[in-house]
This record gives C-alpha cells, sequence and structure tokens, in this order.
C-alpha cells in the first residue's frame, strides 16, 4: 500500500467516524428536546394519595397482639426421634430411619 492510499484510507475512516459521532449527537439532541418540551407527556405518581376507608372509625386499626409467656405448650410433650429398646419392644417404630455406618479411618499418629 503505497503513502497516497494510506492517506485516502485514514481520510475515509476519519470522515465515517465523524459522521457517526455526529448522528449520535443529533438524535441525542432531539430525544432531549423532545422529553423536554413535549407538553402532553405527564408523569406518573407511583402511588396513590392515602384515603380514608369508610367506617375506619369505628374498626380498631390493627389486632391485638397475642399474650405469649414464652413457656412450651404443655398439651404438645415432645416426642424422641428414636424411641429406647424398651419402646420399640412393646411395637413403637422409629420416626427417623437407621443412619448409615459412618467410615472411619485409622487414627493419626
Amino acid at each position: 500500500m503505497t503513502s497516497s492510499q494510506k492517506k485516502r484510507a485514514l481520510r475515509i475512516d476519519l470522515l465515517l467516524a465523524s459522521v457517526m459521532v455526529i448522528g449520535g449527537l443529533a438524535i441525542s439532541g432531539l430525544s432531549l428536546t423532545r422529553l423536554a418540551f413535549d407538553p402532553a407527556q405527564q408523569m406518573a405518581q407511583a402511588t396513590p394519595p392515602l384515603q380514608s376507608t369508610p367506617g375506619a372509625e369505628s374498626k380498631p386499626s390493627a389486632p391485638k397482639e397475642p399474650v405469649t409467656t414464652g413457656t412450651r405448650p404443655a398439651e404438645v410433650k415432645p416426642e424422641p426421634a428414636r424411641p429406647d429398646a424398651e419402646a420399640q419392644k412393646s411395637g413403637a417404630t422409629p420416626v427417623l430411619p437407621q443412619a448409615p455406618a459412618e467410615k472411619t479411618a485409622p487414627p493419626i499418629k
């Protein structure tokens, strides 16, 4: 490629780049002016204004909080996951399946 061909290619590339930059600026300028001066465009309100519910004066505003003592209910007694040997002999079945045997390695010296 000769130096005149390089200069010509550089001019074409610079001309194309400048045309694209000018086109982008023109489009963004037109968009901004349309947004700024369009009278038909309205802003949407995120939430409607607060209004009272009809009959709200006679209704309680919130339910009363339940009174808790922090103790466990006495009606439901806890049961073990695996009953002891005597209970199993009498017919009680374990809630959880038998755990698999663990693989153990020899102790580290």
